[in-house]
């Protein structure tokens, strides 16, 4: 069994590690490019989400690397990733290509079935083993996402921004030839001092709140390297989702994670008190917990067609109004220009910065 799994930040990261650990063969997709998405457009229907497209323009891709087994977490409520896992194994199917899908669906009172797929994927019914690397997967995805976070802070604060853009690539370079979790976390610890040493150059630095779909919030090729770019304009961004963030509010893992989900619900209920699917109602809570913490402004990010974002877009206005925070919104697809994108966001924090310096003049930005 040689297993592939979709890009999807650094969660290909803690995936490899964790089915390494467990002796399994792992099929990495190439990098996320152009022609990945190309050929996810290609072979999927116009109005599908970006996501999937680019989960079958992954799937192709390692499959001709060798791949026979696809691997994909489920999802339930009204959001079309729900349906991604029968949707994609019929398109790849009717592209002629015999994969093997296993399916990480949520248990909705069956979770033998679930079981059946976790030790179908691992290749063992030892639960304390798939437990014990579940655990040092999970620590593994959270240094990998403290390291991500760490170079966006560094390159905010420092003046020799492309030494933390070298050190960044040669360490998403090596982790694909770097097998194992030990070895992971080793390459982590190094790539982490090696940030250390850049001298920083600290100043008022605005704070910028990424908020909206999760994929396109964590996916750099998606949302055309956004972290990147407020770093070479001195902005401090924080995620208000990321893949560690996703395992503790959805999987139950720490009770510090599920109590975040629960105030982000709370914050959100007087603007959004249903669940919408996705994390729409997250994205409004998140708006508002940057509000109070007086983050100079927020930008959310969404796919083209995405429902659960899309409502949570026509509610955003209102907390901007309450809230006195400057919000953009940027929807992307495959007709997505990197010019018109970086003029938008570069007119947005010039906005910001005017709004930061002035503190006098309520300024409410439509994105």
């Amino acid at each position: 069994m040689k297993i592939t799994f979709p890009h999807m930040g650094n969660v290909y990261i803690a995936a490899k590690g964790l089915l390494e650990d467990l002796d399994r063969e792992v099929v990495l997709p190439p990098p996320i490019t152009k022609k990945t998405l190309d050929l996810g457009t290609k072979y999927t229907p116009e109005s599908i989400c970006m996501p999937l497209k680019i989960n079958i323009g992954n799937y192709i891709e390692s499959i001709e690397k060798g791949a026979d087994t696809v691997l994909i977490t489920g999802s339930c409520g009204p959001c079309r990733f729900g349906f991604y896992a029968s949707m994609e194994k019929k398109l790849l199917k009717e592209l002629g290509y015999d994969v093997n899908f296993i399916s990480f669906d949520p248990p909705e009172g069956n979770p033998k079935k679930l079981l059946n797929e976790v030790i179908k994927a691992t290749g063992t019914n030892n639960y304390f083993k798939i437990m014990k690397a579940g655990i040092r997967a999970k620590k593994l995805l959270y240094a990998t996402d403290e390291l991500l976070d760490y170079s966006n802070y560094k390159r905010a604060v420092t003046i020799h921004k492309n030494k933390v853009d070298k050190i960044m690539d040669e360490f998403y370079s090596r982790i694909e030839k770097t097998k194992g979790i030990d070895e992971m976390n080793s390459l982590i610890r190094s790539s982490y001092n090696k940030l250390k040493l850049i001298k920083e150059n600290k100043k008022d630095n605005l704070k910028i709140g990424i908020i909206g779909e999760i994929y396109t919030i964590i996916e750099p090729f998606v949302n055309l390297n956004i972290e990147k770019k407020l770093g070479y304009m001195d902005v401090i961004v924080d995620k208000a989702l990321t893949p560690s963030k996703w395992v503790s509010h959805h999987l139950g893992i720490g009770q510090i994670g599920i109590s975040e989900e629960k105030k982000k619900w709370k914050k959100a209920r007087p603007y959004l008190k249903a669940l919408v699917g996705g994390h729409g109602r997250e994205t409004v809570g998140s708006a508002v917990i940057y509000a109070e913490e007086k983050y100079d402004g927020l930008i959310q990010i969404l796919p083209f067609n995405c429902m659960p974002e899309v409502v949570a877009e026509s509610i955003l206005p209102s907390v901007q109004r309450d809230h006195n925070i400057p919000i953009m919104t940027l929807i992307v697809d495959e007709m997505t220009g990197e010019g018109g994108y970086q003029t938008r966001i570069e007119a947005f924090i010039d906005l910001v910065k005017k709004r930061k310096e002035s503190q006098n003049d309520r300024i409410i930005f439509r994105g």
